[in-house]
């Protein structure tokens, strides 16, 4: 922050204005795009982990397997992402800490739930209350991240379930024919050709989770959401340097802006992702490029 900035009662106009984006907290709702981006930069391909491994057991021949797959993919799609959302984080930290007191206090005698109270050893606290702040921040955005990716892993195994399902049988067919294993089968002629199918859901899958990423708010994160509401409502005096009205209708509109561009982008980039995926295929969009050539 510059110096001239050091006493803001007596700054006006555009001196003003730019002092006050330049404070602690500004600087934090801007780190918060960062955030944002992050989530997504590890959370797409994490979900997509899930979702192929959600896909494969649903295909297995072992049965107990190919249950555990369909299951995780009604459960997950039939449960509220909100609800999902609220109840999961906290089940999961609460069994990471059970596991850790189980192992760190085997003397505790006391009973852990006790009425709506959970209580464990200091020592299994996760993180531990001494922690840095940055280890606690690390903890919830790693708590996020997992939360999201068993929630769209879910919705990704439904589309690449239907995807290997849509590849012709012809084609596996002819691969059986010249020897190729099961196994062979699945890695060197579905997976190939099963991207193909499964671009148009998991693009859709993919803005959705674009749109998601204010849940964040609801998971402890400070979002770009969080700091919008914090930094735009009514400031007096009496709390701020920089009082001012209420200003969320001008942070929600810069949000607006952020996703409108940011889906934009997207869908640029898919869209050349799947011309380059469809050369070549017998695709209604392969034969489209075929014609054009």
């Amino acid at each position: 922050m510059p110096e001239y900035c050091i006493d803001p009662p007596s700054l006006e106009g555009l001196i003003w204005l730019g002092c006050y984006l330049t404070t602690g907290k500004h600087l934090a709702f801007y780190g918060a795009f960062g955030t944002v981006l992050l989530l997504l930069a590890i959370t797409a391909p994490t979900a997509l982990a899930f979702g192929f491994g959600g896909a494969m057991a649903a295909r297995a021949r072992n049965a107990p397997l190919r249950w555990f797959g369909k299951g995780y993919i009604a459960v997950v799609r039939g449960v509220p992402d909100i609800a999902f959302f609220l109840f999961f984080v906290i089940a999961l930290d609460q069994g990471f800490e059970y596991l850790r007191h189980k192992f760190k206090c085997p003397d505790w005698d006391e009973p852990i739930r006790q009425g709506s109270d959970f209580l464990v050893c200091q020592a299994a606290k996760m993180p531990l209350g001494n922690s840095p702040q940055w280890v606690h921040e690390v903890y919830g955005f790693s708590l996020a991240v997992l939360t999201f990716a068993i929630v769209f892993g879910a919705f990704a195994a439904n589309v690449l379930y239907g995807a290997m399902q849509a590849v012709p049988r012809s084609q596996v067919e002819t691969a059986e024919a010249y020897g190729m294993t099961r196994r062979q089968t699945f890695w060197r002629i579905t997976v190939p050709q099963m991207w193909v199918y499964a671009l148009p859901g998991l693009s859709n899958l993919w803005m959705v989770l674009i749109k998601a990423t204010p849940l964040l708010f609801l998971l402890g994160v400070e979002d770009i959401v969080y700091w919008a509401r914090d930094l735009g409502a009514a400031k007096t005096p009496r709390f701020t340097d920089y009082p001012h009205g209420d200003w969320r209708v001008y942070y929600f509109l810069v949000l607006l802006v952020f996703y409108l561009a940011f889906t934009r982008l997207s869908e640029l980039v898919l869209d050349r992702l799947m011309s380059r995926l469809t050369r070549g295929q017998a695709t209604t969009g392969g034969e489209a490029q075929r014609k054009a050539a």
